[in-house]
């Protein structure tokens, strides 16, 4: 199972949370020449979740996997030579660029290098950061008439269930060039509403170089 797997059902919740966005939490979308910061990282890529190398060199599967690829192994972890064609059939190997750097203070959270970008229509862009086995916290971005919404959607297995963070102040620059040519270049800093905790900040900050 693929990170856009895991993600989708977050996106789909979250996005129809966006659209009943007002204006609470609205932060004015600065359009730039160059969006400031180091964006080397779009030429870093990883295998999808749970693929890994195993110790004879192939690549393998832990965590979320296909029914019966245990049976294409040996008792040591090494896929049967003839079942490779099989095995990748069911296995995404494919390198997946980086699309975000960021750093962030919310609950459940241990990183992530990827972000969903998806215009529905001409006046209106999402986007989404992935969750992954450890980080359970997504920034979700609404961007339309030249301004950009921002929230924290949380999915807690710790905690109560779902629970949104609505922006409280922050910036977003975005490369009006590459933004016309289909690519969201940003660099972005917003802090949010922590409830639980209002004297320890929540923020997310950092670049977007991801296709639109």
């Amino acid at each position: 199972m693929n990170r856009l797997t895991l993600i989708l059902p977050v996106i789909l919740l979250t996005l129809y949370s966006c659209e009943q966005t007002t204006n609470k939490g609205q932060i004015p979308v600065e359009w730039v020449k160059f969006a400031p910061g180091d964006f080397s990282f779009k030429n870093n890529w990883s295998y999808p979740e749970g693929v890994y190398r195993n110790n004879f060199g192939q690549l393998s599967c832990d965590g979320f996997c296909p029914d019966g690829i245990d049976l294409m192994q040996d008792k040591d972890g090494r896929i049967l030579p003839d079942s490779l064609p099989a095995f990748y059939k069911l296995i995404d190997t494919t390198h997946q660029l980086h699309s975000i750097q960021c750093d962030a203070w919310c609950y459940e959270w241990a990183g992530t290098d990827f972000i969903t970008v998806e215009q529905p229509n001409k006046d209106t862009v999402f986007c989404a950061t992935q969750t992954n086995a450890a980080t359970h916290c997504s920034l979700i971005l609404k961007i339309t008439n030249e301004h950009c919404f921002p929230q924290i959607e949380l999915n807690s297995i710790s905690l109560s269930g779902q629970k949104s963070y609505h922006c409280t102040g922050g910036f977003i620059k975005i490369s009006k060039e590459l933004w016309s040519q289909g690519i969201m270049k940003a660099a972005f800093s917003f802090t949010f509403d922590h409830t639980e905790n209002p004297g320890k900040p929540m923020f997310w900050k950092g670049n977007i170089y991801a296709k639109r």
